[in-house]
């Protein structure tokens, strides 16, 4: 503690050594199934993440504008809900106007963004650090899909989760709630998590937002098998495959695949891949709630409603929940042996 009774600023890296997936196994095991599939992480090499940059500026795509509208608008809301001098664990290395908005709004007392890649976060994470004198910053690198320990600086502090971008939607409702179980966990009793939901709404609305009239969310979607090609050796030709985006209206979501536009034969790192004229590769899901069909998956984690804020139409919603769960959920890592010397260097700043 400094002597004004305030925590000393700092800038530390609390790296748990994610294992990270096989790329390779993965993607095979995936375009080998019955219905083929690719997960949507392999969307994100660099020009995926341009793209997707691009996607949130279209004028069809509301959902990034929508959010950060309803964040802006209920700052104050926002800062008394969530209170003083809390630890802000963002799920994402947080890098956009969202993660900033709040910082300002509510004045952590801590900052841990979350991440399983080490570069990104620790770029993104400084950068915060730089832009706010005020905040203590300590990125953790860990698989965020599920529970992990946080830094020993977010000793007593109450926890705050914050998962924006309607990224939940992109779960199957029951690894969602699993998901949100996991939330729960690193919170712990009476814990909070401020989340961002699609809401459903008119099937024209949310076809337009993933077939954009400038042909953006195509280009995000057929890159994928660029990445592939790069990544694995793969040889897509992107001109054979065609992007569909449409709401099932009958499960609630939004399917993107890439269609084969002929019989052809793709080599995926040494592996032959067989596609029929027409068969499709299921690239994303997007699933849309109902508020309280979205409160009943997170009642499934514990977690229970205290407040919810809306645009005007009814779009999107930014909720806070609490964990309303039993005493012993929680972990906090204490000792110095999990940090890395890598963490050392790079809280030398700080």
């Amino acid at each position: 503690m400094s002597p004004s009774g305030q925590r000393a600023r700092q800038f530390r890296l609390h790296d748990l050594r994610p294992r990270r997936p096989d790329a390779r196994a993965e993607v095979l095991a995936g375009l080998s199934r019955q219905t083929k599939a690719v997960p949507p992480k392999f969307f994100y090499d660099a020009a995926g993440s341009r793209l997707f940059d691009a996607i949130t500026r279209l004028p069809e795509y509301y959902l990034t504008r929508v959010e950060t509208g309803i964040l802006r608008a209920n700052r104050a809301a926002l800062a008394k809900a969530v209170g003083a001098d809390v630890c802000l664990i963002e799920y994402g290395s947080g890098s956009s106007v969202k993660s900033r908005l709040l910082l300002e709004s509510c004045r952590p007392a801590l900052y841990v963004p979350v991440d399983i890649s080490l570069e990104h976060l620790l770029a993104s994470a400084r950068g915060i650090f730089e832009e706010f004198d005020w905040l203590s910053v300590c990125p953790a690198c860990a698989d965020y899909s599920r529970p992990f320990t946080l830094p020993a600086a977010a000793q007593g502090l109450p926890r705050m989760g914050f998962f924006p971008g309607s990224s939940i939607g992109n779960f199957e409702p029951a690894r969602a709630a699993s998901f949100l179980a996991g939330v729960a966990e690193v919170v712990g009793p009476r814990g909070r998590l401020i989340v961002g939901v699609d809401l459903k709404k008119d099937a024209d609305v949310l076809d337009a937002a993933y077939n954009d009239a400038a042909g953006t969310t195509r280009a995000f979607n057929l890159n994928m098998l660029s990445h592939l090609n790069h990544a694995l050796g793969a040889n897509f030709q992107l001109d054979q495959f065609e992007h569909v985006a449409a709401y099932n209206e009958g499960d609630g979501r939004v399917e993107m695949h890439l269609k084969s536009v002929t019989a052809q034969t793709v080599r995926v790192d040494g592996a032959d891949i067989a596609f029929r004229a027409g068969e499709r590769i299921h690239t994303e899901n997007s699933y849309k709630y109902a508020p309280e069909e979205f409160f009943a998956l997170a009642a499934e984690a514990g977690f229970v409603p205290r407040e919810r804020w809306q645009d005007a139409r009814g779009y999107f919603m930014v909720a806070l929940l609490e964990n309303a769960g039993v005493e012993g959920r929680g972990r906090l890592d204490g000792s110095a042996a999990a940090e890395t010397e890598a963490a050392r260097a790079a809280a030398d700043g700080g």
